[in-house]
């Protein structure tokens, strides 16, 4: 028997959030009649500013590369002088970053996103997902803060210490950023630049955006140094270098954005509350609950066109997005608590 790995399209692939088309085959409708809570996406994303034609008829070029760049770093509060590579999005980076380094033992701190365990192991790396970070000797710990999809939050002066010790052993500690925008204070991003440490931001969630694909990776200059090399010149539309900028330069926006997911979690937990579920973690873009019987009432949703995010390994949670409105709100509440189907 040959020993060659087999094609990556042989693989399975990790189940997401997202997968309207099949909630649509099995439960019947059009796009327009179902309410797709299943992913931690804002629902009110960032107004499109103009975009000029440039953006679309030339290349790319480095100055507005350079411009995004800085935008991110003023945004995320990383140091003026840390590197960086802009991605066409974060899972690009999930996907790289694996590949670029030698086989190695690895750490993936769940449950979590599956993507992360998925792609170290698709690049050959000895993977385990382990419930705790103390006491683990992997050369390379990868972990989300906060996480998907529980919200655990690690506190940023812990992984610092953690961060050093892993690059005292030449390792690495990977940390995916991509939802503390709504949790800036857990953010590792004043420490950017710090030996060992990598961090992932998703511009796409915070901003609803998620179509125009953008992310970043900072981290050691040698690393970033080659991510950019893997990815070559022009990886990122010129649209998209002109909208993220925009976005992340919206100092008002992002602030009153971060009250309003705020508001709107809070109003989440207390709709899934009465109706029986206990809210058990999440983040302001994404509230994480648990009741016996998810999956039926997963299915008593699907019924109702609201599509929500079930966990095979955790068959009591579901995780709910923000309702776009209140009309979407109200559907929730009455699909939530009609127990005669």
């Amino acid at each position: 028997m040959s020993a060659e790995l087999s094609p990556i399209s042989d693989r399975p692939v990790a189940d997401h959030g997202g997968a309207l088309d099949r909630a649509i085959a099995r439960f019947g409708g059009t796009r327009g009649d179902w309410i797709d809570l299943s992913t931690g996406i804002n629902p009110w994303p960032y107004a499109v500013p103009a975009i000029g034609a440039d953006a679309w008829t030339r290349l790319p070029d480095e100055a507005a590369l350079a411009a995004l760049g800085d935008a991110a770093r003023g945004c995320y509060g990383a140091p003026a002088d840390a590197r960086l590579t802009v991605a066409p999005g974060s899972q690009a980076l999930i996907q790289l970053l694996p590949r670029l380094l030698p086989p190695a033992q690895v750490a993936v701190l769940g449950p979590t996103y599956a993507e992360h365990a998925r792609c170290w192991t698709l690049a050959c790396h000895d993977v385990q997902v382990i419930p705790d970070i103390d006491g683990s000797t992997a050369s390379i710990l990868v972990l989300v803060n906060p996480n998907n999809p529980d919200g655990r939050i690690w506190p940023p002066e812990r992984l610092a210490v953690l961060a050093e010790r892993q690059a005292a052993r030449g390792g690495l500690l990977v940390v995916d950023e991509a939802f503390a925008e709504v949790g800036p204070e857990a953010s590792l991003m004043p420490r950017a630049g710090l030996p060992g440490l990598v961090i992932l931001r998703s511009f796409g969630k915070f901003f609803g955006l998620a179509g125009l694909r953008l992310g970043f990776a900072f981290g050691p200059a040698g690393l970033i140094d080659r991510l950019n090399a893997a990815f070559g010149p022009w990886a990122v539309a010129g649209p998209a270098l002109e909208i993220g900028r925009a976005a992340l330069s919206d100092a008002s926006w992002i602030a009153a954005t971060r009250v309003r997911l705020a508001a709107a979690a809070r109003a989440l937990d207390a709709a899934l509350s009465t109706a029986g579920l206990e809210p058990i973690g999440g983040t302001d873009l994404f509230r994480l609950a648990r009741i016996d019987g998810a999956e039926r009432l997963a299915d008593r949703l699907g019924r109702h066109h609201i599509l929500v995010r079930r966990f095979a390994d955790q068959p009591n949670w579901l995780r709910f997005g923000l309702p776009p409105d209140a009309a979407a709100a109200a559907r929730l509440r009455a699909a939530l608590t009609n127990r005669d189907e």
